[in-house]
This record gives structure tokens, C-alpha cells and sequence, in this order.
């Protein structure tokens, strides 16, 4: 008998920004003149419509629009685009739908109406409350509102919302970073995204490397912030995600637990198991020009199995959870005696505990967690 299917999400991508951010490697392009709201929507429904096939009578969990600045679309347009999607999937009782904002670009009545439209959660792209980082990280709002976004999104009564917050910026002191954390903390987001700056290829950042704090001020950081977070009541559930109890964001935990989702927009990814247990991947047109004449699919691939364990893990082992062992094989199709040699590598190395039922992945490996999934890459018996 065939395994169910995997919990189904949506992802949609909107692509514009006000400006391009130094350290984004994102699919985002500055915006030239007025973002054609109305039309990118129809195209999003489009290519939503191409993807039906996928879905394979299942519901979505969750729906999660991101950026580029998910905020530059109109309410309407937010509107068109939730009522869309509602057309053509059901979606469950408790679907989480969270949208990406920037501080700048969160007008009060705006947010009240996308929350009208059907969002229940938002992401605050805060990054400091120190208005010479901001400016250094190339952000267009200032630290007044970012904290005037959290308190809206607190008004609002939203079921949840989140604050992006990073660590490690040029030139930051450990002071200077846990000082960021303190105010976000005394924001009281249900939901904390606190992650360090890495220095991506093909961004400013890249070609002009600022000066980052050294591994040592890092490992501080991080200690000391870790310590904050947990006394006021947050817990660490994934690398860079902490959350009040409840409140971990549903739609993150469908792609670490080897969900499935449908990536709709430019440059979109998605993954969807197939019916006979093959797994799928799509890649979406990246750039708005082809991807606005219609063009939405730049590929797709059959996952091949020798990769299949490798990409379970890469994302598993990100949560700090237990993975209950017949995961592996209900989500992948491959027996457990495939990786059994990268598994007893992984435990004698004190990466891994295992029980009857659960892997758990220990304090050694989390911080050697590249080290632990490089036993599970192919042909590396």
C-alpha cells in the first residue's frame, strides 16, 4: 500500500523591493516605477492553475508569502490573491498564513485589511534597532518603526507574529547585539528569527566584505543571547528559530519535517511527492520579464534516490525535535539499512542518540552539523 501523502503548503513569492539589500541573495529586484499589482496576481492565480495536478486532493496546512517585500502589494491585490487561492484549494480550519513586511512599507490600515484578506501571521524584517547597522545593511526604515510594525501587529490580535532580527553585523559589539535582542524581546513577538549574518556570493556584501565579528565575539553572542531568549520564555526549536510554546511557525516546520509544498511566483520552489512515491521538484522563472509573459516554469526534476536521504536529513536535523525513525521511510521511500552505515558513523561520533522509535540530534552535533549530514551525502560510504 502506498504511504499517504506528506502535509501540503503553498509558497508565493512576490518579487520587488524598494531597494536591493547588500547582503540578500534573495530573488528580489528593485522596483522601477509602480508594482503591477492587479496583473501579477492574475499570473500567480495562472500559475497556481497549472499546479492543481499536484495537490492530489489534499488541503494546505499552511501559506507562506514571502520576498522581495510582500507588503508593496496593494490590499486589493492581497485580496484578489487570498480569494484566488481559496478557489482553487481548500484550505484546513487552522491554515497559518503568514506574510513577509518591512517596518517601512507597514501602513496601519493596510495591515488591517491584508489581515482582512486572510493573513493570520506576519514576519517583521526588523534586522537591528540601531539605525547606523540599518543603514549599513542598506534597510529603509529606522528603529521607531520597526517598533511601531510589532506594536500594530500586537494590536491586531493576529494569531501570531514574528520579528527578524540578526546578529554578527559589521563592526557589532557583543553588547551592541544582545542590546538588539533585549528590545526584541521587550516587543514580546510570539515568535523570534534571530540568525547570523553570513556573507552570501553574488551579493554587495560579497564583492566589498565588511569587517564581521571573529568566531569568538560569535560564539558569545550567541551563548549570551541564547540564555535571554530562554528566560523570557522562548525555546530554541530550530537553528535560528525561537518561540513561545505554540507559537513555532507551521509552514518553516512542513519544509524541515520533509513536507510537501507548491512554490507559485518568480523564482518559486516547490516539492511535491508524486503518487507512486517519487519526488518532484520545481523551479519557477526567476525573473518578473518572463515570468509576466506567462512563462512560469524554468524546470522540474525527479529527485534522484541517491539524494533523497541527504535532503531528508539536511532539513530534519535542523530541528532540534526528535525524528521519529519511520519518518525516514515513509518520506523518502528508502529502507533505513540504506543509510545505516552514515547512521552508526553519526551515533559512534556523538552527533546522534537513537532509541527504538527516535533519532535525536545532540549538543555535539548541532554545532557539527555539517560534519553530520556530509555522511549522508551520495557515495560516501
Amino acid at each position: 500500500m502506498a504511504n499517504p501523502l506528506p502535509t501540503l503548503s503553498l509558497y508565493i513569492h512576490i518579487p520587488w523591493c524598494v531597494q536591493k539589500c547588500p547582503y540578500c541573495d534573495f530573488n528580489s529586484h528593485a522596483l522601477k516605477g509602480e508594482v503591477p499589482h492587479q496583473e501579477y496576481v492574475e499570473h500567480l492565480l495562472n500559475d497556481l492553475e497549472d499546479s492543481l495536478h499536484l495537490v492530489q486532493g489534499r488541503q494546505l496546512a499552511t501559506i507562506f508569502i514571502g520576498g522581495g517585500t510582500p507588503s508593496l502589494l496593494s490590499s486589493q491585490a492581497m485580496h484578489q490573491l487570498m480569494a484566488g487561492v481559496r478557489q482553487r484549494i481548500p484550505l484546513s480550519a487552522q491554515c497559518e498564513i503568514t506574510m513577509e513586511a518591512n517596518p517601512g512599507t507597514v501602513e496601519a490600515e493596510r495591515f488591517s485589511a491584508y489581515q482582512q484578506a486572510g493573513i493570520n501571521r506576519i514576519s517583521i524584517g526588523v534586522q537591528s534597532f540601531e539605525a547606523a547597522k540599518l543603514t549599513r545593511l542598506g534597510r529603509i526604515h529606522g528603529p521607531e518603526e520597526a517598533v511601531r510594525a510589532a506594536h500594530l501587529a500586537t494590536e491586531l490580535g493576529l494569531r501570531s507574529f514574528n520579528l527578524d532580527l540578526m546578529h554578527g553585523l559589521p563592526d557589532q559589539s557583543i553588547e551592541q547585539a544582545l542590546d538588539d535582542l533585549r528590545q526584541a524581546i521587550a516587543l514580546n513577538p510570539p515568535h523570534l528569527s534571530w540568525y547570523q549574518l553570513t556573507i552570501e556570493p553574488n551579493t554587495l556584501f560579497a564583492s566589498r566584505p565588511p569587517q564581521l565579528p571573529d568566531d569568538d565575539d560569535l560564539w558569545d553572542i550567541f551563548e549570551q543571547g541564547d540564555q535571554l531568549l530562554r528566560a523570557a520564555g522562548y525555546e530554541q526549536y530550530e537553528t535560528s528559530a525561537y518561540a513561545k510554546p505554540g507559537y513555532r511557525c507551521e509552514h518553516n516546520l512542513n519544509y524541515w519535517r520533509f513536507g510537501d509544498y507548491l512554490g507559485i511566483g518568480c523564482g518559486a520552489h516547490g516539492k511535491i511527492t508524486l503518487a507512486d512515491g517519487n519526488i518532484l521538484r520545481t523551479v519557477k522563472t526567476r525573473h518578473p520579464k518572463g515570468y509576466m509573459r506567462g512563462e512560469y516554469l524554468d524546470r522540474q526534476f525527479m529527485v534522484a534516490d541517491d539524494d533523497k536521504a541527504f535532503e531528508f536529513f539536511m532539513n530534519r536535523f535542523r530541528l532540534l525535535e526528535a525524528c521519529p525513525r519511520e519518518e525516514f521511510s515513509r518520506l523518502t521511500g528508502l529502507s533505513e539499512q540504506q543509510v545505516r552505515p552514515a547512521l552508526d558513523k553519526a551515533i559512534k561520533a556523538g552527533y546522534l542518540d537513537e532509541t527504538a522509535e527516535h533519532w535525536q540530534i545532540t549538543s555535539k552535533g548541532k554545532l557539527f552539523l555539517n560534519s553530520l549530514l556530509e555522511a549522508f551525502l551520495p557515495d560516501n560510504d
